[in-house]
């Protein structure tokens, strides 16, 4: 004789160990255009639990220009920013954080900015959304090029 009260706990209890299994899943590390990981700044990707730009602090040193490649960008997970330069000598920045349900960007390659959680996919150009499901740009950032060095505004 089965219970389904039984059946129902011993799914849920499935269910929430596999769920638990997948929180530590993420990926580390800064992305450049061709999706290699540089250095050793970043956290672990994943939801986000406070706005864009948490942890940076104006006048913040993030890179050198010549870190940020043409045609892709680098993200700075501390900061929760992605710093890109579409064109030589044209740099912009976004929040790291997907717009669609938190999640902090993973790569920076063949021109967009990519969300590990859900597949969307945002241009390197102005934050537009390149690729679903997320519906929203990502919001720009303030930054300034002093020199040969990116600084938060």
């Amino acid at each position: 004789m089965t219970h389904d009260s039984t059946r129902r706990t011993a799914l849920a209890t499935g269910a929430a160990a596999l769920a638990a299994g997948c929180v530590g899943c993420g990926t580390y590390g800064e992305s450049t255009n061709s999706g290699e990981t540089k250095g050793s700044r970043g956290e672990e990707s994943g939801k986000e639990e406070s706005g864009p730009s948490a942890g940076a602090a104006a006048g913040q040193a993030l890179a050198k220009t010549s870190e940020i490649p043409v045609g892709g960008g680098t993200i700075f997970r501390e900061q929760k920013i992605v710093v890109t330069q579409p064109n030589q000598n044209e740099f912009k920045a976004f929040s790291a954080v997907c717009t669609h349900l938190g999640c902090t960007m993973a790569r920076v390659v063949d021109r967009t900015i990519d969300c590990p959680c859900h597949g969307s996919k945002f241009d390197i150009t102005d934050g537009s959304v390149a690729h679903g499901p997320a519906t929203k740009p990502l919001p720009p950032e303030n930054i300034r090029v002093d020199g040969g060095t990116i600084q938060l505004a």
